[in-house]
Formats: C-alpha cells, structure tokens, sequence
C-alpha cells in the first residue's frame, strides 16, 4: 500500500477530527457526540484502503452498487459503512443487507421496501429521514423550507416510526452551495428547529441525530447541532469523475 498516500490522509483526518473537536467544545457540547463520516464515493478502493488505514472508522457512500463493490473488497475493514445518498427504492435490498445506517430516507416507498428487506432479514436498519430545508428542485427529501407546513409531514413521520425494523434516529440535510459557510447557518438552524418539533409531537421517539454540514460548512453545522457531519474531499482529494 501507499504509505505517502496513507500519510497524507491521515493528516488531513487528523487535522479535521480537530477541528470538529474544537467547534464541539466551543458549542458547549462533550466532544465526541459528533462523529466524522468521511465520505469516500466516486474514490478508488486504493484510497477507501488508505482511508481505513489512516484511521476512518465511518465511511459515507452515496450509490448503492459501487458502495457494495467496496464493502465485498474490504470484508474486514472493521468500519461502518453509512449510505449518504439517494437510494432508488428497487435498490432498497442492498442498503438494508450492507449498511449499518441510511442517512437519507426520503420517501414512504423506500421506507416500505426497507422494512420489507429488514422483516425478511430479521435485522433493524437505523435512518435518518431527509428533509429538504431549502426548496431547491434539485435536492431530495421532504418538503420542509416552509415551516407553516410542517404539520403536513406529520403522517409520514408516524408511518415511518410505525415499521418495526426501521430505526428512526433523526434527520437530515444537505443545504445550498455557499462559498461562505455562514449563509449556510439558517439552513442548519431551519433542520433544528424541525428536530425539536418533531420531538415535542412524538416524545416517545429518540431523534438525537442530525446530519448536515460537509467539508465546506461542517463547523458551522456543527455550532447549529450537527452530531454527524460529512467531510469528502478535504480528507481525501479529489474524487474520480
């Protein structure tokens, strides 16, 4: 294996696990309640290789075949693997028989395939339900810049909290591009206050998660609540076209 390439990887991780342990105990939280999920789609398995041996213990991928590919290559890897993207609902069998977590549940047709792939194979598959906070076309997850609206989301929330091999652990979002990571902070602030109304309506779930923040604004998610923020290229380079 590489060693140079390991070897600069594992400063880039270190040097962003950091920076999240800073802004952690800056927002007055115990550091370690955010996890770092470096994300490894469109990488070369030399690299996801690297990525393991310099120390990632999460790693996010967003399609579903390619993530399979790596997980069967790196059977021992000791890692959790997390799915970050978009998953068609006819690839549902793979994301219940190969993740330890889905971060972006984003329809009641997935969420019936998962639990099907779940019952039959007798295992709970933790999620994230994603939400859309900004109203661009282009993002998936449900509907959720309008907050007058939320009420609306209510019976999904409920139908998803009702299948049994479904874990819902919280939310999550990815906001619009900004070259400064502060207009990114009502973003974060809008998936927050969607995560305490969440809670106030249904006490009985455990919805301590929330996903956002990337290698361009994680610090300021991570000031806004974030307990999962998803870092790529600022660990690993750039990625394969």
């Amino acid at each position: 294996m590489d060693e140079s390439l390991i070897s600069a990887i594992r400063e880039r991780h270190q040097r962003i696990l950091s920076q999240i342990a800073e802004a952690t105990a800056k927002s007055g939280r115990e550091v370690g309640t955010v996890r770092l999920v470096v994300v490894s789609k469109s990488q070369p398995l030399e690299v996801v290789k690297a990525a393991i041996e310099a120390g990632a213990s999460i790693l996010g991928e967003n399609y579903a075949e390619e993530a399979v590919a790596k997980i069967a290559a790196l059977p021992q890897s000791g890692v959790e693997w997390h799915m970050i993207g978009h998953v068609q609902s006819r690839k549902a069998d793979l994301v219940a028989g190969h993740f330890s977590m889905l971060h972006s549940l984003d329809s009641i047709k997935l969420a019936g395939r998962l639990e099907r792939c779940c019952d039959e194979s007798g295992h709970t598959l933790p999620v994230l339900l994603e939400v859309n906070v900004s109203g661009e076309e282009s993002k998936f997850g449900f509907p959720a810049w309008n907050e007058d609206q939320w009420p609306e989301l209510e019976p999904a929330f409920e139908q998803i909290m009702a299948f049994p091999h479904l874990a819902l652990r919280g939310l999550m979002t990815m906001p619009p591009f900004f070259d400064n990571p502060e207009q990114a902070r009502p973003y974060f602030q809008r998936l927050r206050r969607l995560q305490i109304y969440f809670s106030l309506r249904f006490p009985q779930a455990e919805l301590t998660e929330l996903s956002m923040g990337t290698s361009a604004d994680f610090i300021t998610a991570i000031e806004e609540g974030a307990t999962y923020v998803r870092v790529g290229q600022a660990i690993l380079g750039s990625r394969l076209l």
